[in-house]
């Protein structure tokens, strides 16, 4: 198992990985359609747009791709695991990867729906900073900023 940095020489490989885990992350609640815009050609050209502004994008290996995180200054996003691997250590592994990556204190932002995320980041030390974005007839998304382990 390793973590690689993205760059134009698996760049396809990474938006694999986001089109796979975005579609099944946001199958239940958008719409089969939109979900089905995400496809691995769209979500590539969505990665280098975020690299050409200065993106930093890490893949886990294990053999294959299994997740990737972005982190642009101290905002950490795109934190996603393969359909079917999720559950088993890789989002942890990659968001240690992303806290050491960080320049200030580590922000992100999670749909105010998602569970799973929200016990990853809260367990793994961030809170709740009390901005929301709010979108109209959507969901709200909720930043948390890293204020250090909690656990022991």
């Amino acid at each position: 198992m390793e973590i690689i940095r993205v760059d134009d020489t698996n760049l396809r490989k990474a938006a694999e990985v986001h089109s796979a885990s975005w579609k099944e992350s946001h199958r239940s609640f958008c719409s089969p359609a939109f979900v089905e815009l995400h496809t691995p050609r769209r979500q590539a050209a969505y990665l280098k747009s975020k690299m050409d502004d200065g993106s930093r994008i890490f893949m886990v290996l294990d053999p294959d791709p299994v997740g990737i995180v972005s982190v642009t200054g101290s905002l950490i996003e795109d934190l996603y695991v393969m359909p079917g691997r999720q559950n088993m250590g890789y989002g942890t592994w990659l968001l240690k990867k992303a806290l050491e990556e960080c320049d200030g204190t580590p922000l992100l932002w999670i749909l105010e729906n998602n569970t799973g995320a929200r016990r990853l980041y809260e367990r793994s030390g961030f809170t709740r900073t009390g901005r929301i974005k709010s979108v109209p007839g959507g969901l709200d998304e909720i930043e948390y900023a890293y204020r250090g382990r909690t656990d022991t």
